[in-house]
């Protein structure tokens, strides 16, 4: 079988079109691979998750019968451990979970120390 002369050269450009393809789609074309678009979502979610039930939070810190305690030892409290207190009072945990919500309990901590 007879392959034509200009096969060989029409598949190296062939192949380093696509290389060139993929290095500027990844770089500058916004592809990202499936591992980095499902930590992109989680992200995305928890931090939507902790918009929407902030203000859930800051009611149940007012409405907690040991919510001025809290408060006191959150204004005591370093800036790094101040959403480990709003997880330990329980007002980061949303409703029907079993642990508090991270995003939630640093979203409110911030929330709650703007009127400190």
């Amino acid at each position: 079988m007879d392959i034509p002369t200009w096969t060989k050269p029409a598949i190296n450009g062939v192949v380093v079109g696509a290389i060139a393809m993929a290095i500027v789609g990844f770089t500058w074309g916004g592809w990202v691979t499936g591992g980095t678009a499902r930590k992109n979502s989680a992200t995305e979610t928890s931090s939507g998750i902790a918009a929407a039930l902030t203000p859930y939070c800051v009611e149940k810190s007012k409405s907690d019968p040991l919510g001025a305690a809290v408060l006191v030892e959150l204004k005591a409290a370093g800036p790094y451990s101040r959403s480990g207190i709003v997880e330990k009072a329980g007002w980061a945990t949303p409703l029907g979970a079993d642990k508090p919500n991270t995003a939630l309990a640093k979203s409110c901590e911030l929330e709650i120390t703007k009127t400190l």
